[in-house]
C-alpha cells in the first residue's frame, strides 16, 4: 500500500522521517506555482508529476497547508482513503480571522519578505521541541511560494467533506485550531505535532487503517 505524503506550507520531507508507519510513504516535494495558480490546477499538476491515482489502491497524507492539497487531490482521484494531520478538512473549519483576512485579500498586497516571522514567533506559533528542524525548514522556505499559499488557504472555498478521512489534530494547535467532531485529538499537541508527537500519530495511523481498512492495507 502506497501513501503520498504533501507536507506543510514550507516544510519538506524531513517531517516524514519521524514517522514509524507500516506502510510505503511517498514523499511528494513541491513545485512552483504558476502566478495566481489555483490550488485545483496545482493539485492536478501534482497529480500528473507523481501519477497518483494509477495505483490499485493507495492513500493521500496530508500536513497543514498540505492537507488542503490533499484534500482537493482526494476529490480528482480515488484514494482509499485522505489523512490529514494539523489541517482543516473544509473551508468551514477556518479560523474568522484567516477567512477575514482573505476577504481583505491582505496576502495579495504584502512582500514576500514581510512573510518570513521572526524565530521566536515562529517557535510560538508552532509550538515546536524540535526548534533546529523548524529553524532548517524556515531558512529554506520559498517566500514565493509562501505567498501563493497563504493565499490559498485563506480564500480556500471547499466545502465538501470526503469520505474515509482520517483527520488527528492537536488540541493545542494555534495556527489551525481543531474545529468539527470528526478529528482525532492529540492532547496538548501543537502545530508542528507531526515532529513532536510522531510515535503516537504514527500508532494511530496504523491502528486505525488495520482496523478500518484491514482489506485494502494487507
Amino acid at each position: 500500500m502506497k501513501i503520498f505524503a504533501i507536507s506543510g506550507l514550507g516544510a519538506d520531507q524531513r517531517i516524514f522521517e519521524y514517522l514509524t508507519l507500516e506502510y510505503d510513504l511517498i514523499p511528494v516535494e513541491w513545485i512552483k506555482p504558476n502566478p495566481k495558480e489555483p490550488i485545483i490546477e496545482y493539485s492536478k499538476r501534482l497529480i500528473k508529476k507523481y501519477k497518483i491515482g494509477e495505483h490499485e489502491t493507495f492513500g493521500i497524507l496530508g500536513v497543514s497547508f498540505g492537507g488542503l492539497i490533499a484534500t482537493e487531490i482526494s476529490k480528482l482521484v480515488t484514494p482509499k482513503f485522505t489523512i490529514l494531520i494539523s489541517s482543516v478538512a473544509t473551508r468551514n473549519e477556518l479560523s474568522g480571522i484567516l477567512k477575514f483576512i482573505g476577504r481583505l485579500k491582505l496576502i495579495e498586497v504584502l512582500p514576500a519578505k514581510l512573510l518570513n516571522p521572526p524565530k521566536p514567533v515562529a517557535y510560538y506559533m508552532f509550538g515546536t521541541q524540535n526548534k533546529a528542524l523548524l529553524n532548517a525548514i524556515l531558512d529554506a522556505t520559498d517566500l514565493n511560494f509562501t505567498k501563493w499559499a497563504l493565499s490559498e488557504l485563506v480564500t480556500w472555498k471547499n466545502e465538501t467533506q470526503l469520505h474515509n478521512l482520517i483527520k488527528i489534530c492537536g488540541t493545542k494547535d494555534k495556527l489551525l485550531p481543531t474545529k468539527g467532531d470528526n478529528a482525532i485529538l492529540i492532547d496538548k499537541g501543537q502545530h508542528f505535532m507531526i515532529v513532536d508527537c510522531a510515535k503516537e500519530i504514527s500508532d494511530i495511523i496504523n491502528s486505525t487503517l488495520k482496523t478500518s481498512y484491514s482489506k485494502d492495507v494487507a
